[in-house]
């Protein structure tokens, strides 16, 4: 089984883009299914059960949502490759700009759109930084010039990244996005003993373990204080 890493700011467009890049995928004649890691809410599960794909959904709730992803990605591999899938699709919200839900030689796939600001690149960590594939989404909604200077702000952080144009409601870009995807020489079995290609975001302090009281004496562990004379 193939295993391929989503995520992206969320409302970017990632569910579109992979409904689109999965019909795509059918017509090779390949069984996909998804795993969708969110925080607390999504109902994108539906989207992909009533195209008929096999899904699983996982909520975080009060834990980093990629701390989630890496505790639970090997066994939704297993569930994927119990269901006898050729192709597994992990969606992943990103709803920290730090995490990276990347493993090393696994293709990793960051979708941005258009409308999220000329310098949101720059703001987004190893999500976008580490990705071997950047989507780039809402292009038919900004000029050409536009396009051309979000794409290029994208290279300036990730350089050696592929960067597609796709389209999420015509599907437009979808079927070059797909030949990507499925590839016999990186089929696994197990992601037992692999490696993040980046680590996540240092914790523990005292909100992670429950504290809701503001003040330095109720705060311990990892603990980053801002210079407030000269910046961060």
């Amino acid at each position: 089984m193939n295993l391929v890493t989503v995520s992206g700011p969320p409302s970017s467009g990632k569910t579109s883009v992979i409904l689109k890049t999965i019909d795509a995928l059918k017509q090779r004649g390949l069984k996909i299914g998804v795993v969708k890691f969110d925080c607390l809410y999504t109902d994108d599960d539906a989207l992909y059960r009533k195209a008929g794909i096999p899904v699983k959904k996982g909520l975080s709730g009060a834990m980093c949502p990629d701390h989630y992803f890496v505790s639970n990605i090997e066994e939704v591999a297993q569930w994927g490759i119990g269901e006898g899938l050729d192709l597994l699709i992990s969606e992943s919200a990103g709803l920290c700009n730090r995490c990276s839900p990347y493993v090393k030689e696994i293709k990793a796939v960051c979708v941005i759109d258009n409308l999220s600001g000329v310098n949101t690149p720059k703001k987004i960590g190893p999500m976008l930084k580490s990705a071997d594939i950047v989507v780039i989404t809402k292009g038919d909604i900004v000029s050409q010039a536009e396009r051309e200077v979000f794409a290029s702000k994208v290279n300036l952080v990730n350089p050696s990244a592929i960067i597609m144009h796709i389209n999420g409601l015509t599907g437009q870009g979808s079927f070059e996005l797909s030949t990507l995807f499925h590839d016999e020489k990186t089929v696994i079995d197990t992601l037992v003993g692999r490696e993040l290609r980046f680590t996540m975001p240092s914790a523990l302090c005292s909100y992670c373990l429950g504290e809701t009281r503001i003040g330095e004496n109720f705060q311990m562990g990892n603990v980053r204080k801002m210079n407030l004379e000269g910046g961060i």
